[in-house]
C-alpha cells in the first residue's frame, strides 16, 4: 500500500472524527500554506513575472522579436537554456495551433506550458514493509541536514518509529548538527564517530533499523570529503552497502539542492545522479531568492521529480511540492499588486 508521508492520516489513532471540522481546518492549512509558498516565491515573481507581465501586457505583436525577449527573461530567472527552449518551442506550438497575434494572450500560454512541464506530482510515499530507506544526498551547505530533521520531525509526528544515520563521518560537527536535529524531531540517532567507514555505518544502521522494527530509516552522507578518495565513490559504496543489507534498499534517494545557487544546482544534481541514480529531489532556501525557476530546470533536465520544497527554518516549512500551487503562486504577481500597490 501507497502511503502520502504529508497527507496521509494520523498511524497512532483510527478514532472518529468530526468531518467537517476537519475539512475546515485542512482548508485553512492548505490557504495558509500557499500563502506562505507565494510569499517565499516573492523575488523569484519579481524577477520573472513582473518583466514577463511588462512584456505581454502592452499589445505587441506576437513574432520572433518577442519571442527572443521571453526566452531571455526565463533564462536569466535560472529556468536555464535548454528547459527554456523546451518550453518556447511548445509555446510556438501552441500560438500556431491556436492562431494567437496578441502579445497579450502569451501569458496564460506560457503559464500551461510550465505547468505541463512540470508533469504530474510524485509526493514521498511509504511501500512495502520497514524500514523504509532514504538516502539523502548533497553537496554541504545546501540544507541537507535541515531536510533530513524536518522529515524525521514530520515521519514522527505521523506515528512512525524513525532511526537516522550519521553517514556523514568526515565531519564531527555534521554529526553533532544533525544530533541536535534528531533531539529536536524527537528520533534516535545511530552514528559511528568522526572517521569511521560510511558504509559500516550506514550497515549497522540498517540492522538496528530492523531490529527494532523500525518504520523509516533517513541516511545521512557527506557533502565532500577530506581523503583522496572521491565523494562519487564512497556514494555509490553506500548505495550498494544498502542493496545488499536491506532487499530494495535504498528505496529514494533524496537529492537536496540549495535553490539560492540556480544552475549550479543543476551542474551538481547531474553528478550525483550518476553516483547514485536519484528517485527524488528536495529544493530549500526558496524563500531567500530570485532563482525559484531552477526548479522547471531540475524536472526537465535532471528527469527526477522536485517531491519536497523548503521555504523557512520552522519544522513544518519542508512540504510535498504540487506543481499547481507553484505556478499560482508564481504568477500571483498582478493579484498581489492589487492587494498591495507599494509591492
Amino acid at each position: 500500500m501507497l502511503r502520502n508521508l504529508f497527507k496521509g492520516g494520523d498511524k497512532k489513532t483510527d478514532e472518529p472524527k468530526d468531518t467537517i471540522q476537519d475539512d475546515q481546518l485542512e482548508t485553512n492549512e492548505k490557504e495558509n500554506w500557499f500563502n506562505r509558498l507565494k510569499s517565499s516565491l516573492t523575488k523569484t515573481r519579481n524577477n520573472l513575472m513582473s518583466q514577463l507581465s511588462g512584456l505581454l501586457r502592452v499589445g505587441r505583436k506576437i513574432d520572433e522579436y518577442l519571442m527572443d525577449e521571453i526566452e531571455e527573461i526565463l533564462i536569466q530567472a535560472d529556468v536555464g537554456v535548454d528547459t527554456t527552449l523546451k518550453l518556447m518551442d511548445n509555446v510556438r506550438e501552441t500560438v500556431k495551433s491556436q492562431g494567437l497575434g496578441d502579445s497579450s494572450e502569451l501569458e496564460t500560454v506560457i503559464r500551461d506550458e510550465i505547468r505541463n512541464l512540470l508533469g504530474e506530482d510524485t509526493p514521498l510515499v511509504l511501500e512495502g514493509e520497514g524500514p523504509y530507506t532514504i538516502l539523502v544526498l548533497g553537496v554541504n551547505g545546501a540544507g541537507k541536514t535541515t531536510t533530513i530533521g524536518k522529515l524525521a520531525s514530520r515521519f514522527n509526528t505521523d506515528g512512525y518509529r524513525v532511526l537516522v544515520a550519521a553517514g556523514d563521518t568526515f565531519r564531527a560537527a555534521a554529526e553533532d548538527q544533525l544530533e541536535i536535529w534528531c533531539e529536536r524531531a524527537g528520533v534516535e540517532l545511530i552514528r559511528g564517530g568522526e572517521n569511521a567507514e560510511p558504509a559500516s555505518v550506514v550497515f549497522d544502521a540498517i540492522h538496528a533499523a530492523k531490529h527494532r522494527q523500525a518504520d523509516v530509516l533517513i541516511v545521512d552522507t557527506a557533502g565532500r570529503l577530506h581523503t583522496k578518495k572521491p565523494l562519487m565513490d564512497e556514494l555509490s559504496k553506500i548505495g550498494r552497502v544498502m542493496a545488499q543489507a536491506h532487499t530494495g534498499a535504498p528505496h529514494e534517494v533524496l537529492l537536496v539542492i540549495d535553490g539560492t545557487v540556480g544552475q549550479n544546482a543543476l551542474i551538481q544534481a547531474k553528478v550525483f545522479n550518476e553516483a547514485v541514480p536519484i528517485t527524488g529531489v528536495a529544493v530549500t532556501k526558496l524563500d531567500g531568492t530570485a532563482k525559484g525557476g531552477i526548479i522547471l530546470g531540475v524536472k526537465s533536465e535532471l528527469g527526477a521529480p522536485v517531491k519536497l520544497i523548503g521555504i523557512g527554518e520552522k519544522l513544518d516549512d519542508l512540504r510535498d511540492f504540487v506543481g499547481t500551487d507553484f505556478v499560482e503562486a508564481l504568477f500571483a504577481f498582478e493579484e498581489e499588486s492589487e492587494i498591495n500597490p507599494t509591492a
